[in-house]
Parts: structure tokens; sequence; C-alpha cells
């Protein structure tokens, strides 16, 4: 019954029934209130009008009795209207408040107090007040018998005719000569009253009642049942029943309410498939994602675990993280759990478990907050990606790294890493104080173009950026002098930075002994070539024996000598005297020993230059020389003494090559050639210089530049002469090769990269 009666009371069209009806019966209780209001005041103020037209008629009536002094007529007047039933009493009241006339005879020459019902109307201030409204001077009273009566006292006022007339003299000054006093019974007002209330409060009633049933019928109509029909879809939905939709063909609101609601059920229920659909995603995520994933309360209990959990650890029902998986008998000293709870933020860590086969395993381990709808924190999920094979791999990383880092600091050579960009020594190995005389700590943070001579920096630092390998290179040690080196360049990414690996060779040993092995080649060459020098000098020692004996044979003969002749024989001996300087200054400098240093050379020069040594040779032999030379050959770098001797070296070879063919049978004059080419190409200088000998045989041809190979007989060469060419053209970042077919002669190809491209 309770449970009805709350339901009653809290249901909305209860609510809204009473609500209506509250407000309904309010408007038509102040509507009735109003007009039963206007009614009374309507009604009484016929009442105080009705009573004011007859004091009036009253003193009209009288008025002509008072100016005889007829006091009978005035009687007779106030008695006969005294007869009519609503009046209770008519007064007249002298100027003394005496009552002068009266419809009842006992109140005759009665005297008032001036503080009667009457009286004070009038007399409440001083002096009395003469001119009041008909509200201010009408009074109600009960009689006796509880009937309330009306009073309305009128005053009459001294008129000209009242003080001139010659009956009963007034004084002008006198305004009031008395007052009629009317006092009416209101039975009959107050029963029409009584009766008009009923009237409205009856109707009112009947209005509220009405009303209240009509807006009652209507609410349950087309407010409560479909309402109660919408509750009874929504308490479905809400059970996940979608299949009764609401049915309520109304076109209102009510009706659009529905069709809401079954769109909404329509939208509802296909979101509950897709959620359907993704919660079963996400649980086989949960549950088949390879790693491990828990979910902990606030006392590290497992309340949830995905499979991957399940399958390496096997926990048990109560079991704890820490007991679980990490074999512990209380919580990590740095749990990341533990923080999330405290502040509500994620935190990671590395963790190191032990697996149900006791074997160690290590994990990255990364927590967050699970909150409730009050955004309270109730548990939290840990999630540990196994990263025990990384681990292993960064052991044996360390150990590799330990292993090699140990290789590089005790590799013989020495070892540089370079920033790639700007060649900063990033790193070098214990071996560069060996070699360069600088410790590790020295050289980090330089360029290592510092190491170069600075005349030679911006060639080789252009070199290193296109090269892997570059030979017979100066480097300058700590205490000055100058040290050669091979170096071989290796690109390398370390730490996502572009480096180069740079190993260097010291050849500065090999290097003084390949220069004594070419200046003793110098000088086989010079020995060779000393027939051929021995000629040259020959022709000016001969013109000036010749111009000596002149001289001595006139003087002896005490014979003038004509001017005209002197001065051409002196002239022809200062000729040839230079002559002779020259080739002997050339002979000393090629065989001076070469200053080491690369400058740029003009190679037609140069090749004249060794071909001016050896030409004597050539002629004494018949070879015929054949020059193809480009004007205006752009410039190599280069030792032009050291590039000399590769062009005598190579002239000695075509020379013993023509010179074998033609010993081994005849040939026709012509067949002694040796024409020398220079030409440039695509950022090249090339030299070659061709013989017409017998060529050389295809099973050696990859043999003719090692040292101390020679196809000569025993005592006719050393076999170092190509050898030391190959190193000197290598030495100015050039390659030499040979191309031939036996029996057609050979040549030679020389190519040198180009200093300033034209």
């Amino acid at each position: 019954m309770k449970n009805s009666k709350f339901n009653i009371r809290n249901r909305l069209v209860s609510k809204l029934v009473v609500s209506v009806g509250i407000i309904l019966l309010i408007n038509i209780a102040i509507w009735a209130m109003f007009t039963l209001n206007y009614q009374k005041r309507k009604i009484m103020k016929d009442v105080m009008e009705g009573t004011q037209r007859l004091s009036d008629s009253i003193l009209l009536g009288t008025h002509y009795a008072m100016m005889l002094n007829s006091r009978d007529d005035i009687n007779q007047i106030i008695s006969n209207i005294g007869k009519l039933e609503e009046i209770k009493s008519i007064r007249i009241y002298n100027k003394n408040g005496r009552i002068r006339f009266s419809n009842n005879p006992k109140e005759m020459d009665q005297g008032a107090s001036i503080k009667s019902v009457a009286c004070v109307i009038c007399h409440q201030t001083e002096p009395p007040a003469s001119q009041l409204t008909i509200a201010q001077r009408t009074r109600i009273h009960k009689a006796s018998d509880e009937t309330r009566l009306m009073g309305i006292i009128s005053p009459i006022y001294n008129e000209p005719s009242c003080s001139s007339d010659s009956c009963h003299v007034h004084p002008e000054g006198k305004k009031i000569l008395g007052a009629l006093d009317i006092v009416i019974s209101l039975e009959k007002p107050d029963s029409e009253v009584f009766l008009a209330e009923k009237g409205i409060i009856g109707l009112a009633t009947v209005l509220f009642l009405f009303t209240s049933a009509f807006i009652f019928l209507f609410v349950m109509k087309f407010v409560n049942s479909p309402i109660n029909r919408l509750i009874g879809v929504t308490r479905r939905i809400s059970k996940g029943d979608y299949s009764l939709k609401s049915q309520i063909e109304q076109n209102d609101e009510m009706g659009q309410l529905g069709q809401a609601i079954n769109l909404m059920m329509e939208e509802i229920e296909k979101k509950q498939i897709e959620l359907n659909e993704k919660k079963e995603q996400y649980q086989n995520l949960f549950e088949q994602v390879p790693c491990i994933i828990t979910v902990q309360d606030r006392n590290f209990k497992l309340i949830g675990y995905n499979r991957e959990f399940s399958t390496r650890f096997a926990p048990q029902p109560g079991d704890y993280c820490f007991q679980a998986y990490k074999g512990r008998r209380s919580k990590c000293i740095d749990c990341p759990v533990e923080k999330t709870f405290e502040d509500g933020q994620s935190h990671s860590s590395e963790e190191m478990g032990v697996n149900k086969d006791g074997t160690r395993t290590y994990w990255i381990v990364k927590t967050s907050p699970i909150k409730n709808s009050k955004g309270e924190i109730v548990a939290a999920m840990e999630m540990n990606l196994d990263i025990t094979e990384r681990k292993q791999l960064e052991e044996k990383l360390a150990a590799s790294e330990k292993k090699y880092h140990a290789i590089f600091s005790e590799i013989p050579n020495p070892v540089f890493m370079l920033n790639a960009e700007n060649y900063e020594i990033l790193d070098s190995n214990k071996s560069v104080e060996a070699v360069y005389g600088y410790n590790v700590s020295e050289l980090v943070g330089r360029s290592f173009m510092d190491i170069f001579p600075e005349k030679e920096r911006a060639y080789y630092a252009g070199k290193i950026m296109v090269s892997d390998m570059i030979d017979r290179v100066r480097h300058i040690h700590k205490s000055g002098k100058i040290i050669y080196v091979n170096i071989r360049i290796s690109p390398a990414e370390i730490l996502e930075r572009r480096v180069l690996l740079v190993t260097t060779s010291d050849i500065t040993k090999r290097m003084e002994t390949e220069q004594q092995l070419i200046q003793a080649s110098k000088m086989a060459t010079l020995g060779e070539m000393a027939t051929g020098v021995a000629h040259e000098l020959n022709q000016p020692l001969s013109v000036i024996k010749t111009a000596s004996s002149y001289f001595m044979k006139k003087v002896k003969s005490k014979e003038p000598i004509q001017e005209d002749v002197l001065f051409t024989m002196s002239e022809e001996i200062d000729k040839h005297i230079d002559r002779a300087v020259k080739i002997i200054n050339h002979m000393r400098e090629f065989g001076r020993k070469a200053q080491d240093e690369l400058v740029e050379i003009d190679v037609n020069i140069t090749l004249k230059r060794a071909f001016e040594i050896f030409s004597q040779q050539l002629k004494l032999r018949g070879i015929e020389v054949v020059w193809e030379t480009q004007e205006d050959l752009p410039k190599i770098m280069g030792d032009p003494n050291r590039l000399e001797q590769v062009f005598v070296n190579l002239f000695i070879n075509a020379r013993d090559a023509i010179e074998e063919k033609w010993n081994r049978k005849g040939s026709k004059p012509g067949d002694k050639r040796i024409t020398l080419r220079t030409r440039s190409n695509r950022g090249e200088v090339f030299i070659e210089v061709e013989d017409t000998g017998p060529g050389i045989s295809a099973l050696i041809l990859n043999k003719i530049f090692e040292p101390f190979f020679t196809t000569k007989g025993v005592g006719k060469g050393t076999g170092l002469g190509l050898s030391i060419s190959y190193s000197i053209i290598k030495e100015c970042g050039g390659e030499i090769s040979a191309v031939s077919e036996e029996g057609k002669g050979a040549k030679f190809v020389i190519r040198c990269p180009i200093t300033h491209n034209k």
C-alpha cells in the first residue's frame, strides 16, 4: 500500500495533474475573489449613493418648511419617510448637537456627545471639517441584533436665504446650521452579496472540477499512456532487448519522442553490436598480445592477466604480482605500480624476473592507472615487454665492443675516426703516438688536415672525400719533421653519424730506401747516357778547341786578327760554352735528389727537358722521334725532376726495345720510331710514349711494373725503371699502364688529374 501511494505520488501524471490543478485553483480563486470584491463594492456603492440621494431628497423636501420654521411639516416629512422598511432612523441635529427632528419621537431634544458615532466624523479635527466626501461621511456599524447598519450624515449649510430671512436669522459667519443623519439597514444588500458569493464560489468549483477532469483525462490519454509505453520500451532497451518498438501514433511531441526513441534504439543496437565486436576484438588482443599484461589492485594482488602471463608463470588465484613472476615475498623496492597509485601517472622501469622453468628474463615495464566514473584510481595495468633477447645481445655487444675496442686500440697502424663533414678527429687509437708523437687527447677535437703540410691541405681535403686510398702522403710529426704514409679511407656510420675511418701506414723508411733506389737508378741512367752526353759536350768543346788553336796560331805568327773575325769566333766560343754549361747543369739537376714537394707542372716542358738529355742517344742509333703534343696543355701536380726521370726511363725502354728488334733482323729505315703524344680529356692529362719495338707478351704484361722484373739480359737492366716510374706517377695521383700487341710495338700511357680545369 505504501509502495502504491509512493508510486502514485511520484508519477509524472500525478505531479502534472496536481500542479495544473493547483495553478487552476489559484487562478479561479483569484478570479472569484476579485469578482466578489467587485460585487461587494458595487452593491455598497449603490446603497451609499441611494442613501445619499434620499438624504438630499429629505433636505430638499424639508428646505421650505425650515424656511417657514414649520416644525410640524418637517416632522411629518421625516415621519413619513422613516416608515420605509430599510430606514432605521432619520435625525436632524442642530448646531449644538441636539436632535431637533427624528422619526422616533422619543429622541426629540436629546443631546449627542461630540464623540458619538455620528458626530465624530466631522468633529475629529479642530475646527470641525465642513467639506467631506460621501465615503468620509458614511459609517457602518451593527445593531443589537447583529444586523449591519449604514449611516450617512449630511451637513446643513447656512445659505444666504437663511441668514437674510426675517423669520429666523442666522449670522452670515455660520457655515453649518446642523446635520441630517440617515441610518439604513444593510440586511438586504448583505443578503444579495451572500447570494453572489455562493454563485461565484459554485461556478468556480464547477469550473475547477470540469477543467481538472478534462486535464486529467487529456494527460492520461495523451501523456501518461504514451509515457508508460515509452518507459516499457526503454526498460527493454536497458535489458538489451531491441525487438519491441514504441507504438505511439500521435502527430505531436510524444509521437516525435517515440520516433526518436525508436531511432535511438536502432542506433544503440548498431553501437552495441559494434561494441560487442570491439570488445571481443580487444579481448582477443588482450589475450593474444605477445607481451605480459596484468591488472593489480592497491595491494598488488592480481585481479586480471592475459594468456601470455598465464602460460609463462601459471599464477594461482590470490597471487601477488611480485610473487607470481618475480619470485619475491614482498613488493619490489622501486615499484612503478605503487607510483601509479600515488600520483595517477604512467611510470616505466626495467625489471628482472624468474620464469617457471627457473630461467631469468628481463622486461621493460610500463604502468597505467585504471579509474572509475568518479576519477578514482581503482586498479593499475602493468604491461611488460620481454627484452631478454635484447639484453643478451646487449651483453654480447658490450663484450664485442670491448673486444673490438681493444683491437682498435692495439692495431699497430694509426687509426683515426673523422667527422665526414669537417674532418674533425673524433677518436684515434694508441698507435698514433708511436708514429706521430701525439697522444690521443692531443689529437681529438683537432682537424685531420692539421697534420698535412699547409700548402697541400686543400688538395688532399678534396682527395679524401672521393678516394678510398691515397699513397705516399706527407704528414707532419709532432716534432715538425716530415713522415710519409699511405692512407686507407673507409666511410662508415656510427650512432647515426657519418664518419670516416682513416688508417695510415708509415712508409718513411721505405720511401728513404726508394729514394736511394731512385737515386741509384738516376746514376745508372746517367751512366747509360754518358756516351750521348760526351757527344753533346764534344761539339762545343771542338768549337772552343778550334777557336783557341786559331788564336794561338795567329799569336805565334804575330799576324793581326780582324775585328769581325775575332768577334765572330768569340761569339761562337761564348755560345758553345753556354751550351755546355746548360748540359752540365741539366745533368746535375737530374742527378740531384728530389725535394718531395708537389708543384704545378707543364708536362710538355718536362717532356722536352727529358728529351734534351736523351736526344743524342737516339740520334746516334738513328731513332726518329715524332711529336704529337697539344698546345696550351693544362697543368698537373707533381715533382718535375721525378717526372723527368719517368720520361727518361720510358725513352730508355723504347730505345732498348727498338734496338732489340733491330738486332734480330734487318729493318727498313723508318722502322726505328718513338712517338710522343700529349692531350687532355675529361679532367685528365694523357702522356703516351709509343715505340716500334717487338712489343710485350701478354703473359708478362701485368708484371712489368713489379720491382726487379726485367726482360733484358744479365747486366743490361736492374728491373727498377718501370717500378720506380709507377711509384712516381702514383705520387702525382695518376696512373701508368702499358698497351701492347706482340710484334707491333708497345705504348705506355700516363694519366694525371688536371690541377685547374680550363
